[in-house]
């Protein structure tokens, strides 16, 4: 079976797991737990996914490609093109909280395939936004990256830890 039914699984899997692992973290997530978000025998979960790690991988990998297309969707002249980068990644952090919480979980895990996943993630979103910034001749570009990616990782750990005086103070 190689049709769109197991492709739609595979999705549903990924999806559960950004849900599962966001919720409980990576240690307290189990497959049989991701199984049955997803409406399916645990058994099933190893079709597509070798082990735990493999399936937080994808999920988390899912969640930088949606960071990155929020950020590929912004629509803005050099002079508010920050501003509205951040305003897109406030508005992702409400319709996709998995997402935040997943980078944050990510920052934390010592399993190298999953820090050499959080680290590549966070590079292309970095070369992604610099890139944005200096073809726009955002003044001081290298700088400006820089606050951007601090900026939205204390917005992540304010979210995560449900601590808004962080940024916010």
């Amino acid at each position: 079976m190689t049709g769109p039914k197991k492709v739609n699984r595979k999705e549903d899997i990924i999806e559960a797991g950004l849900e599962v692992f966001a919720e409980k973290g990576y240690y307290n997530t189990t497959t049989a737990l991701i199984a049955e978000k997803a409406g399916i025998s645990q058994p099933y979960v190893f079709r597509f996914f070798k082990t735990k790690e493999e399936l937080f991988v994808a999920a988390l990998n899912r969640a930088f490609e949606r960071i990155l297309q929020t950020f590929k969707n912004v629509e803005s002249g050099p002079e508010q093109l920050v501003i509205k980068m951040v305003e897109a990644y406030e508005e992702l952090s409400v319709s996709h909280p998995n997402e935040i919480a997943l980078q944050v979980i990510g920052l934390s895990v010592t399993e190298e395939a999953i820090r050499n996943c959080t680290r590549m993630g966070l590079s292309r979103i970095r070369s992604y936004i610099l890139e944005r910034l200096q073809s726009a001749s955002v003044p001081n570009a290298e700088r400006e990256v820089t606050t951007f990616l601090a900026r939205g990782i204390l917005c992540n750990i304010s979210y995560y830890l449900d601590l808004p005086e962080l940024i916010h103070g």
